[in-house]
């Protein structure tokens, strides 16, 4: 069974390295963004989450913060983040590389997290540079429609996460490609690999070496270079991995 074969692979693993995408995140109620329903299906990238439009009016971005963020701030890690947390913890996993910003991997107990487009958890203002909480920000949207800076009023609140249009962060980019090259197990979960430089992080795990384990529900361009492909919730099938490398250990 491929699930089995999973387990195996990891429990020989000595860097295995964690590759996830709004996958993950979507059994815990946060919407995907591409794909049938998902997010940019309802509303137009360029218009609400590009750098320029942003600047150019930050409403079009708060407003559909409006109507989405309550249920991403609700949100609490499933079962297939706690089986990603418990594998770290069992020495199985070095580190987890994400697409998602919403921080549920460091809510489930993940320590060594490398927030590729950033963290949706805080705002900063363009203006002065002041950091205040999302939630903060977020139970202001009612009444004050861009929200303002509480420290020099300005409008331009930016949530700490990657817009369209704006370079990825240098340091988290280079660091998953260096546990990548390191890595001897490449799990990916959730992710369709359409989103670069992120679906070029396992190809560069396979290119050194590491044997690549494919978690998703829909096929991705890579999973010609798998060893074992899982078509399946992440939700079910970690804690399916989980249990099965636990066993073996006992």
């Amino acid at each position: 069974m491929s699930v089995q074969r999973a387990a195996e692979m990891l429990c020989g693993s000595r860097s295995a390295v964690a590759l996830t995408g709004a996958g993950v995140s979507a059994e815990s109620g946060i919407p995907t963004f591409r794909g049938a329903g998902g997010i940019w299906s309802q509303y137009d990238p360029v218009k609400v989450a590009s750098i320029d439009s942003f600047l150019e009016d930050p409403s079009a971005y708060w407003k559909v913060s409006k109507e989405r963020g309550p249920a991403v701030l609700a949100a609490r890690p499933n079962p297939g983040h706690m089986a990603l947390a418990a594998l770290e913890r069992a020495g199985h996993l070095v580190g987890v590389v994400t697409q998602n910003t919403d921080g549920l991997h460091q809510d489930a107990g993940n320590h060594r997290v490398i927030e590729l487009h950033g963290s949706g958890r805080m705002v900063q203002c363009l203006d002065c540079g002041a950091r205040e909480r999302r939630a903060d920000v977020q139970s202001r949207l009612d009444f004050e429609m861009p929200p303002r800076c509480k420290t020099c009023g300005g409008v331009f609140l930016k949530p700490t996460v990657v817009l369209f249009g704006e370079a990825m962060p240098i340091l988290a980019v280079e660091e998953a490609f260096a546990l990548a090259r390191a890595a001897d197990v490449m799990l990916v979960v959730g992710s369709s690999l359409v989103v670069y430089p992120a679906a070029q992080i396992p190809f560069a795990a396979v290119e050194s070496g590491a044997e690549l384990v494919v978690v998703n529900a829909e096929p991705t361009h890579l999973d010609r270079l798998a060893k074992v492909i899982i078509r399946g919730r992440s939700g079910a099938v970690l804690p399916e991995i989980a249990a099965l490398m636990s066993a073996v250990q006992d």
